[in-house]
């Protein structure tokens, strides 16, 4: 599979605190903030309200 072997990573105690530590960073990373979260939400549903095919034109 994908990466070093279970048994290399674990053969010291040292590589496996930075294999560790490699996870919660890529996790610490991979999750968005809420600001972000909201903000992103707030802007689709935004295009979704604008992007009504029915709407009067003014």
């Amino acid at each position: 599979m994908f990466g070093p072997r279970l048994g290399t990573v674990f053969a010291s105690r040292w590589r496996a605190l930075w294999f560790g530590a490699s996870v919660l960073l890529l996790a610490y990373c991979s999750v968005p903030s809420p600001e972000e979260t909201a903000k992103q939400q707030a802007e689709i549903a935004a295009k979704k309200h604008a992007a009504n095919p029915w709407a009067l034109e003014k």
